[in-house]
């Protein structure tokens, strides 16, 4: 079953169950998708790469309105992000620990010959590849910048 179908299969099991922070979220899910089918390029065709990059971005997205919403008061509109940012989060792959990140970015420091900081590009363009899909830009930016000042 593809990507697509499994996101039909969880929306019909959502509205049967009338479960609406599921609905929401997966309706945001079968959006993004229908926009990247649409994408100049994509000949309505949804690769692994794209729907990774794709659900990656989502969950950016509710994370930073989440602090938004919390920092203003909005626990409405907090609880709702939360909600959605948990449908989403599951079709994403298990994400890395901090820890195993850490043995990760200091093998490619190795690998790369790193010395300081002013080798954080190289060291983020490994890492980045490496690791997309299996742990947020801004958890390996800050496990390389605090490996690079040791």
């Amino acid at each position: 079953m593809g990507f697509e179908e499994q996101i039909m299969d969880e929306m019909k099991t959502a509205m049967k169950s009338k479960d609406e922070a599921g609905l929401r979220g997966l309706r945001a899910i079968k959006a993004e998708i229908i926009k990247a089918k649409t994408d100049p390029g994509a000949n309505g065709i949804l690769t692994e790469e794209v729907t990774l990059k794709m659900l990656q971005k989502m969950v950016k997205q509710r994370k930073d309105s989440l602090d938004i919403f919390k920092q203003q008061g909005r626990e409405d509109l907090a609880v709702k992000e939360q909600e959605e940012l948990a449908i989403i989060e599951k079709f994403l792959p298990k994400q890395l620990s901090e820890a195993e990140i850490k043995a990760i970015v200091a093998d490619i420091i190795a690998q790369v010959g790193a010395s300081s900081v002013a080798d954080l590009g190289k060291v983020m363009g490994v890492a980045s590849k490496q690791l997309s899909g299996k742990a947020d830009g801004k958890t390996i930016s800050a496990v390389v910048k605090e490996l690079l000042t040791k």
